[in-house]
């Protein structure tokens, strides 16, 4: 089935952004998968049924913009490649359509739940502001000394199951940027699911599974920083940043 991205999830009901409150799951359990762009239509039908879709001025498919922060040493960067259960991001992100900034710190605990902490923010900093290093500084209990990194941007389609409390983002037309470097993915679709605890019944699940695309562990903010930075340790990594390589470029299969 040919991907058309005028007509994405088009025959799902929707649901709003207030609407969507209820399942913020602000500490979740994460669960990621890779697949092609032109698999996507026929996921997204296979599971119409079972899921809403988030819609703001009558748009569906949202763009975010993303600078993250690091420190000298890439502390964030390498406590992911060395694979420490711990660990932190730190991002500035704009919600395009809201027209909204919010500073968001996610980290990992040893159980291996993902918890969010963000604040809105009027604009991007890259120097951030004195308030922005408190909440920092607040939340990670670290006095990190924090520059920009890396600059990223999506498009995204967000889903809640009807049923459960559940949520789904959708991630295309990865694009990543520092300088004058750029990477994209243009045929690369990163889809996560965001649950209270891991439940294999999921809708998305299932229908992923029957097209044999299992859990995937992949972190936007590594695959952009591996691509941009030349001298960045990544061999934990490469396996990894192969298989997108070749899913990219459509010769991979799953």
């Amino acid at each position: 089935m040919n991907f058309n991205i005028k007509n994405i999830a088009k025959d799902f009901s929707s649901i709003s952004l207030k609407e969507m409150d209820s399942v913020a799951l602000m500490k979740r359990i994460d669960t990621k998968f890779v697949i092609r762009k032109d698999l996507l239509n026929e996921v997204l039908e296979s599971i119409r049924n079972d899921y809403s879709v988030l819609e703001i001025n009558n748009n569906r498919l949202m763009n975010y913009n993303s600078l993250y922060f690091d420190t000298d040493t890439k502390k964030f960067y390498y406590d992911h490649h060395n694979k420490r259960v711990r660990r932190t991001k730190i991002r500035i992100r704009k919600y395009v359509e809201s027209d909204i900034y919010f500073l968001e710190i996610k980290q990992k605990d040893i159980k291996g739940n993902t918890i969010k902490n963000r604040i809105k923010i009027n604009e991007f900093e890259t120097d951030l502001s004195d308030n922005s290093k408190e909440f920092i500084k607040g939340v990670t209990e670290k006095d990190y000394q924090l520059n920009p990194s890396l600059w990223n941007s999506f498009k995204r389609i967000t889903l809640v199951n009807k049923n459960a409390k559940e949520r789904v983002t959708i991630d295309l037309n990865l694009s990543f940027s520092l300088d004058e470097d750029k990477k994209s993915y243009d045929d690369l679709v990163i889809i996560e699911l965001k649950q209270e605890r891991y439940n294999r019944n999921s809708p998305i699940v299932k229908t992923l599974k029957k097209h044999r695309i299992h859990p995937y562990s992949i972190s936007k903010y590594c695959v952009g920083m591996i691509n941009l930075y030349q001298n960045i340790k990544y061999n934990r990594f490469k396996e990894k940043l192969i298989k997108i390589n070749q899913l990219s470029t459509s010769l991979w299969s799953s």
